[in-house]
């Protein structure tokens, strides 16, 4: 869908939740609201698995969240949503009101410069709809828009061939892993993080390894397959960063490797998530071949960045990356 088209549709006939007038504010979410927002977001779990995924993994305050975490109360003291603002703006809403204040705190974090600037906003379709008729003002742009297909796992699949090699990865593995993972953001958002912060992406890199999220096979020094754990609650695991490397695909690997860990990752969860993009037929097809199941879709907005006019030029279409979309970069 063209940037054009999603201007449209956001423009047409409100499709959001209704709501009644209640006053709402937004404020800083802190640890001791914690186990408050997890409750929350765990009412909608395959939606909400990154969201929770930050908060698991970091907690409510942390650098690593790359971004500052708000709730939207109503006047009787209950959540209405919860959001991460910053590099990546990830936004649970579940009223109209809510999504615009949001929206607005997405704005003002922008305007001042209140953290990491906002390199991405991502959630439903309608919702990111709804939040960009907030946000936008005459003048603001985004550089790229996306429309993916959320697609979900709840059964194991069966046979396939056994995987013998696929391990975890290991900190030897990250002068392999890094540079793969930094093309495949490349290839989504047009803009490589080892050109623009290379000792910050390593270190994320790092991180998620030395948490045992990484997931690689290897031909003797030769990565062939690669997956990553981004989020991971008792509820819903999402994957990204899914590798095949070019010598390696159309010969079943990439579908033997997805079946293998997708097994052993439902020993342990209820589901499993990616985020395919609506016009990568191969990757749709790989996923549904190992038992993915359509539910909803999804919007990505890159926004416009310092770095564009060096690390990418603009383009007012689709992209079509090759692989789940990665929020680490």
């Amino acid at each position: 869908m063209s940037i054009a088209n999603l201007m449209k549709t956001i423009m047409s006939d409100d499709q959001f939740l209704p709501t009644a007038d209640v006053s709402v504010y937004i404020e800083r979410l802190t640890d001791c609201e914690r186990n408050e927002t997890l409750a929350f977001l765990a009412e909608r779990g395959i939606h909400t698995v990154i969201l929770a995924g930050f908060i698991r993994d970091n907690g409510m305050e942390s650098p690593f969240n790359r971004g500052t975490m708000y709730g939207c109360r109503n006047s009787e003291g209950r959540l209405e949503g919860v959001a991460l603002i910053g590099h990546t703006t990830l936004v649970e809403a579940r009223t109209r009101r809510a999504l615009r204040e949001f929206a607005l705190k997405t704005k003002e974090y922008s305007e001042f410069r209140l953290g990491p600037r906002t390199h991405l906003i991502m959630g439903e379709q309608e919702k990111i709809e709804k939040f960009w008729s907030y946000y936008a003002e005459e003048g603001d742009t985004m550089r790229l828009a996306c429309r993916e297909l959320l697609l979900e796992l709840r059964k194991a699949p069966s046979g396939g061939e056994v995987m013998t090699g696929l391990r975890l990865a290991t900190f030897d593995d990250l002068d392999l892993v890094a540079p793969v993972h930094a093309g495949m953001a490349e290839a989504e958002s047009g803009i490589n993080p080892l050109d623009v912060d290379p000792v910050g992406f390593r270190q994320r890199c790092a991180r998620r390894i030395e948490k045992g999220r990484v997931w690689v096979l290897l031909q003797g020094k030769e990565l062939v397959f690669k997956a990553d754990i981004q989020a991971d609650t008792p509820d819903v695991i999402y994957l990204e960063g899914v590798y095949v490397a070019p010598a390696y695909r159309g010969n079943g690997i990439g579908r033997n490797c997805i079946s293998q860990l997708t097994r052993e990752l439902l020993l342990r969860t209820e589901s499993v998530c990616v985020l395919v993009n609506e016009d990568n037929p191969k990757a749709q097809t790989l996923y549904r071949s190992s038992n993915f199941k359509m539910q909803s879709y999804y919007y990505t907005i890159f926004m416009q960045t310092e770095h564009d006019s060096v690390a990418a030029p603009t383009r007012p279409v689709v992209q079509e990356p090759t692989y789940p979309i990665e929020l680490s970069n």
